[in-house]
């Protein structure tokens, strides 16, 4: 069989084609779902599985009840649904940590294309659900790292960092305006420090040009007075 005559089958409203949409939906959601949890974020290969089995199986049924005899449906309607539906599932794996971090939004993210990758396929469009399958990948295995490499050498550094109670923020300030650098935001951390002796501090810093945020993480860490630090 050629390209166009598979590609013509896996389109078509046959019981066989709609089933073999599902298990590629399915697949797909399992591949996403995968390169998630291998970063051990909270939705997983079987959240992801089975958001995109459910969003093909939506769309699917819309177009069964719409190709009926005498039945009037609305085919936008419950693609509709469960585009907005899925904004409930994202939202739970969005969480603010006690450090004032955001995490969860590409998993929330990823979770929403995923659903509408499965209503494509759902709907027979296999080429769109294959290309914004590809795409996902692309934009959560490749462009992770050109981001990281952007954040390494970004003027803007923002550290959770732990330092002694006496004296330690006065010195903490004094050392970074020596270094030319400015601090334009600092706040004391709700999160408990590792020392009881030691306050965690949230600060932002700005270079004033590009810096290496792993060369400045490291020096400021030797510090006698500063007992951990990390980038947020």
């Amino acid at each position: 069989m050629e390209i166009e005559e598979v590609l013509e089958f896996f389109e078509s409203s046959n019981d066989m084609a709609v089933a073999m949409r599902l298990v590629v939906a399915t697949l797909f959601g399992c591949l996403v779902g995968w390169e998630r949890e291998a970063r051990r974020h909270s939705a997983g290969i079987k959240t992801f599985a089975l958001v995109s089995l459910g969003s093909a199986v939506a769309t699917a049924l819309n177009l069964y009840l719409a190709a009926l005899p005498g039945l009037s449906a609305d085919t936008s309607r419950i693609p509709a649904g469960v585009v907005s539906g899925i904004g409930f599932l994202g939202a739970g794996t969005i969480l603010v940590t006690m450090k004032q971090q955001i995490k969860g939004l590409t998993t929330a993210a990823s979770l929403w294309v995923t659903a509408c990758m499965g209503m494509a396929i759902g709907g027979g469009y296999l080429t769109m659900g294959i290309v914004c399958f590809l795409l996902i990948m692309i934009a959560n295995v490749i462009l992770v790292h050109f981001r990281e490499a952007v954040d390494e050498k970004s003027r803007y550094i923002s550290i959770y960092i732990e330092v002694n109670k006496e004296g330690g923020v006065k010195r903490l300030t004094k050392w970074v305006k020596e270094h030319g650098y400015k601090i334009y935001s600092i706040t004391k951390s709700r999160e408990n420090p590792i020392q009881a002796s030691d306050v965690g501090l949230l600060v932002s810093v700005d270079f004033e040009e590009p810096v290496s945020h792993g060369d400045f993480i490291e020096t400021v860490g030797d510090l006698a007075y500063v007992s951990y630090i990390e980038e947020t």
